[in-house]
Order: structure tokens, then C-alpha cells, then sequence
């Protein structure tokens, strides 16, 4: 699939941009985690239909494990993470900001936790992907609310630290593991995670209107289904820590969707602040000429 392989990062960016606008069609009209767990069992149901007809493999019980861990962490806890501490509150820049830690996170990790050798080029690029990241957002810092809180900051953080480590996880346990049926599994740890949180400490109310409905519809087919089928295809495929590279895109492709949809400023300083990005992640990202030859 060369085909797939050369245009899976550029869509990945995409699709997994579009998720920060479907969250903001979203929050103002249902809990984080009663909105997750609804996602995560649509998304289920979903992969289920799709068994019989693709032809999934099952998972040995203990690849099904790790496979449920991997999406506790990266479903559960990281968009649970992320959802509250927007709802509570958290301004935008500031969430986006610390969701550009993900990259030197993961590249920490998976030097550490999966054998991966991260080169000086490599921290090189991540260090100026994060510079770029900033700028992107510096505009928006600037609206310092209430609800910059130590639990929101904390959890939004935790959340990052949790998507990091399971792509590490995926990375080492999981393997060539079936999509599909790894995917599944994925989606009931989410679920496993999100649903007691929602019973206990949630009304599970939802304000049904086409926003929500539109959003809904949008994370799990774009999102839930599309952008975590092309995540695990590319870390499959690719190093972890380049990988995770690409993340540093989605903030400066969310501030150009947002400005395009909802009017918000795009200012000379963010575009170059997205071309500063763009060379971090082109640092982090492009295999040295002897790893190339050495890789066919």
C-alpha cells in the first residue's frame, strides 16, 4: 500500500484536527464523559458490523489486553482528560499547548519503554515543533480565565501523558495485531473507562439538537473509525516517535479550520508560526539517507 503510506500522515493531521471543532459542537450540550462513552459504544457497534464483512482476525486473549489498555489510555483517559478540562473551563490555547507536549512525551517513552534510538536531529525537531506550537497559540494565551485552574491544567496533562503512553503501549504489545478487531478491543477499554465515570459523577443528560447530533456523527465515523485506523496504521509502519511528530501539525491545521468555520483570528504571527512547525516536524520526521537504504 505505497499509495496509503504517502498520504496517511498528511490525512491523519487532518481528520485528527477536525476532532477540536467536533469537541466544540459538542461540549456545550453534553458532559464529557456521558458524550464519550456514547461515542466509544457507537464506535463499537460500529467495528462489530464490520467484522463479518472485512473478514477481522480474532485477537489471542493476551494481545486483546493490551490492546484494551492501549485504548484506556489513549481514548479513555487522554480525550476524558482533554474533554473535562475544556468543559471545565480550560481556554483553548492553553489545552492546545499542552497537547504539544505529546511529541517530547512520546519520543521519551519510546526511547525508554520500546528500544527506539531518538538522535540529536530528532529532539532537534521536536524542540523546534514545540516553538512552533507556541506560536501558534501565543495569540490566545492571553486570555488567562478562571478557568485555568491546577485540576484543569493537571488533568488536561494527565490526558497527555496517558495518549503517550499508549502509543507506546500499542507499539510494544500489540504489533501487527488485526485493525479491526484490535481496534474494538480499544474502543471497549475507552468505554470501560469513561462509563463508571459518567454514572457516578455525571448527569448523563444530553440537549439533543443538530450540533450534537453533527458532532457525534463526526467523531466516530471521521474520528473514532478513520483517523485511529490510519494512527495505527502509521505506527505499524513507522517509529513511534516520529509518529507522534506529526501531532505537532494538528494545532496550526485547527487554528486554520477554526478560522474558516468559526471566524476566529489567523494572525501573521500564527501562519509563521505554522511554517516554524512545519520545519520541526520535517526535522523530526524525514529518515537519514543510510536508515532509508538500510529499511528496503
Amino acid at each position: 500500500m505505497p499509495d496509503l503510506a504517502k498520504a496517511a500522515p498528511a490525512l491523519f493531521v487532518i481528520l485528527w484536527s477536525t476532532g477540536f471543532i467536533g469537541a466544540r459542537y459538542a461540549m456545550p450540550w453534553a458532559e464529557p464523559f456521558t458524550f464519550l462513552w456514547v461515542r466509544f459504544a457507537l464506535s463499537f457497534a460500529f467495528l462489530l458490523l464490520l467484522i463479518p464483512v472485512v473478514g477481522a482476525r480474532p485477537l489471542p486473549a493476551r494481545t486483546a489486553f493490551h490492546s484494551g489498555v492501549a485504548g484506556i489510555l489513549m481514548h479513555g483517559i487522554y480525550l476524558g482528560g482533554v474533554f473535562w478540562a475544556v468543559h471545565r473551563g480550560l481556554p483553548a490555547g492553553v489545552a492546545g499547548l499542552i497537547v504539544g507536549l505529546q511529541p517530547l512525551l512520546t519520543a521519551l517513552m519510546a526511547g525508554a519503554f520500546a528500544g527506539e534510538e531518538v538522535d540529536s536531529r530528532h529532539w532537534l525537531g521536536l524542540v523546534v515543533g514545540l516553538i512552533g506550537v507556541a506560536i501558534v497559540l501565543s495569540p490566545k494565551l492571553g486570555d488567562f480565565a478562571s478557568g485555568i485552574t491546577p485540576a484543569t491544567v493537571g488533568v488536561g496533562l494527565a490526558g497527555v501523558i496517558a495518549m503517550s503512553a499508549g502509543t507506546v503501549w500499542q507499539k510494544r504489545f500489540v504489533g501487527n495485531a488485526d485493525l479491526i478487531t484490535g481496534t474494538l478491543c480499544q474502543y471497549l477499554g475507552g468505554f470501560l473507562f469513561a462509563f463508571p465515570i459518567s454514572l457516578f459523577f455525571e448527569s448523563r443528560q444530553f440537549v439533543l439538537n443538530g450540533e450534537l447530533v453533527f458532532a457525534m456523527l463526526w467523531l466516530v465515523l471521521v474520528l473514532s473509525l478513520g483517523a485511529i485506523f490510519l494512527l495505527m496504521f502509521l505506527i505499524r509502519k513507522g517509529a513511534v516517535a516520529r509518529v507522534a511528530s506529526l501531532f505537532y501539525l494538528v494545532p496550526a491545521v485547527t487554528a486554520v479550520m477554526a478560522w474558516a468555520l468559526f471566524g476566529e483570528t489567523l494572525t501573521l504571527i500564527q501562519i509563521g508560526g505554522m511554517a516554524v512547525t512545519t520545519l520541526g516536524v520535517a526535522l523530526a520526521s524525514i529518515q537519514p539517507a543510510r536508515t532509508r537504504l538500510a529499511a528496503r
